[in-house]
């Protein structure tokens, strides 16, 4: 299996993606450190946060891909995609679909994940190659947008990210979704410096999405 399958396998049978929107460089190491401790090994560290290349660069010294699949998020043009594939990024995220974006990662045999809206977006995404495509906003379409664009196109893998919490994450993944993005609803802890609620919500979260699995397993039997 190619790096590249690899990194969509791990994220597919993980299910959750952290995205790490942190205020500094110590915040964001803790609050990764909390979201590994709860069961969470998918990390996407945003760009928003100082120094976000140092960062990747750093964790992708300290942890092998076996204890962490590293991704970096909001990249917004190819130089930025750049940096951070030069950095250790195994994948990239962005919030909308760019054309560079995905040149880049395609050079580099990366996955890239660009935010779609609209059914024109997630066949011009797998037009070019993007095999998981980031539902961006979640929260201004629901689990029932999942359902609905897999109705013309079964082969969309969707990953929703914004508006994803412990009592939706299920009807995500039963709507279709490859793996769900969480953000603050797992991480707004850190910014009070409450690392420890970060680990406990991770441990539900990770617990919701084995259940949620299990069930569908059974249903479909």
């Amino acid at each position: 299996m190619n790096p590249k399958q690899n990194v969509i396998n791990k994220i597919h049978q993980t299910g959750i993606v952290s995205v790490v929107r942190s205020e500094t460089k110590e915040q964001a190491y803790r609050t990764i450190e909390a979201c590994l401790a709860g069961g969470i090994s998918a990390i996407e560290v945003t760009f928003t946060v100082p120094n976000a290349h140092h960062i990747v660069e750093d964790l992708a010294g300290k942890y092998s891909h076996d204890e962490m699949i590293l991704g970096a998020g909001t990249v917004l043009d190819a130089e930025t995609a750049r940096i951070a594939i030069l950095s250790g990024a195994q994948y990239i995220v962005m919030p909308y679909f760019n054309q560079d974006v995905v040149r880049m990662c395609n050079r580099y045999a990366i996955p890239c994940m660009p935010g779609v809206m609209t059914i024109k977006e997630v066949i011009e995404a797998m037009e070019s190659g993007v095999e998981i495509m980031k539902l961006f906003p979640g929260e201004l379409f629901g689990p029932s947008m999942i359902k609905s664009i897999k109705g013309p196109l079964p082969q969309a893998q969707l990953m929703p990210t914004g508006g994803v919490d412990l009592d939706n994450v299920g009807e995500w993944l039963e709507a279709g979704a490859i793996a769900v993005g969480i953000g603050s609803h797992l991480t707004r802890g850190a910014l009070r410096g409450d690392y420890a609620s970060v680990t406990e919500i991770g441990k539900k979260f990770v617990e919701k999405v084995r259940e949620t699995r299990n069930k569908m397993k059974t249903k479909n039997r």
